[in-house]
């Protein structure tokens, strides 16, 4: 490429205009699209944006991953975006993006719009080095039980579905995966429902407890017998809208509940959070927990475990700082307070009583510590204004 066709994009140099499609492909021939298509509908969802974002930092938001050109990527292409992604975003988000980024121009290849040395180069870059924290947080038993009570309490058709949602959030599944479930997965006699997992395409059986079935069955006092989605969104006068529960209506269900009870900052994936963690505390196998979750890899899993966390706060716990001076004020004071307790000759201001037992030492406005007095006859605590001495 000559100088005048070079064009500066967030300080790497290549002409954007030049990538992008000057006619449209069939879907069919697009890689992008047949990249898509080949992932489950959650996951097509997440990867659409990524590949979206990429384009638009490629062609300066100049057109989606539809309307650019993967088979003209390079080398110099692929290395400018994944500097700009290490930018930009987390390093797990980042080599999920550049996942994206490799498998679209592995399309390109096999649909023949690539060479194959040109692609090899294209992505022949390394993924971003780094690890960062899983977002969201584990919700306590306080808040998960506040939750319930506020649902249960609800007699409405809303009060059944939430509880019902629920039932089945607290056993870890995805919100995609909740979406998808129909009448036909729940088997109350085995206690189990049966999943289509959005990641891979296959099933698994998730097991629910005693009380997961008892509201799933009161839902369905509501919801009918009839086959179709499990779950059902409703209006505002909790009248059943007959059709598919979405991921996003999901999550609102979940916030307006929060928001009702009190219980803020939290999503579906905390309750997911909370189920894989609460199972390795109590120690169950990582492996069995794993296919709970539906993790491919029990690596997954590891990363929601919480028992490192809680060694690394005992090992802190472990150091003990020798704190002489406040040791030697603490003996002082024990001295003292002995020392008054003998001597003294207060009376009880409420019953004129000298049975007086010292109950600790209170700081007031002359900024001295003051001996504090408790009644042994009518128990009333009082304060001498002026330090006390022995005799």
């Amino acid at each position: 490429m000559s100088d005048d066709d070079l064009r500066s994009i967030n300080g790497n140099y290549f002409n954007s205009e030049s990538l992008m499609l000057t006619q449209p492909l069939p879907l069919f021939l697009h890689p992008a699209e047949v990249y898509l298509r080949s992932l489950s509908e959650g996951s097509r969802r997440t990867m659409r944006e990524a590949l979206n974002k990429i384009a638009g930092l490629l062609t300066d938001n100049a057109c989606d991953a539809i309307g650019l050109d993967w088979s003209k990527l390079r080398y110099q292409h692929t290395s400018a975006i994944r500097s700009m992604l290490m930018e930009k975003y987390s390093p797990a988000m980042a080599n999920k993006m550049i996942a994206a980024l490799r498998r679209t121009l592995k399309e390109a290849w096999r649909l023949e719009l690539m060479n194959r040395e040109d692609y090899a180069r294209a992505v022949d870059i390394p993924s971003v080095r780094g690890k960062s924290l899983l977002k969201g947080r584990a919700l306590n038993d306080k808040e998960i039980s506040i939750l319930w009570e506020h649902c249960l309490k609800d007699n409405s058709n809303l009060g059944a579905r939430d509880s019902a949602l629920l039932g089945v959030l607290t056993v870890g599944l995805r919100r995609s995966e909740i979406a998808n479930l129909d009448l036909e997965n729940f088997r109350s006699r085995s206690r189990s429902l049966i999943i289509l997992e959005t990641k891979g395409d296959t099933e698994r059986i998730v097991y629910l407890p005693s009380y997961g079935i008892t509201v799933i069955k009161d839902w369905l006092l509501v919801r009918g017998k009839e086959p179709g989605p499990l779950f059902y969104p409703l209006t505002k006068g909790h009248r059943i809208m007959y059709r598919r529960m979405s991921d996003q209506g999901i999550l609102r269900a979940l916030q307006r509940r929060g928001e009702s009870a009190g219980v803020h900052g939290f999503t579906p994936h905390d309750f997911r959070r909370t189920f894989i963690g609460n199972l390795l505390d109590a120690g169950a196998d990582i492996v069995t927990v794993s296919k709970l979750a539906g993790h491919a890899s029990p690596n997954t899993t590891s990363k929601y475990d919480r028992r490192g966390e809680d060694a690394k706060k005992r090992a802190i716990d472990l150091l003990k700082v020798p704190l002489k001076s406040n040791q030697s004020s603490e003996n002082t004071t024990t001295k003292k307070k002995k020392q008054v307790y003998k001597g003294s000759t207060y009376k009880c201001p409420n019953c004129k009583s000298k049975e007086l037992l010292t109950d600790g030492f209170e700081l007031l406005a002359d900024g001295q510590m003051h001996q504090r007095f408790r009644c042994k006859d009518c128990n009333y605590v009082f304060t001498p204004p002026l330090p006390i001495t022995k005799n």
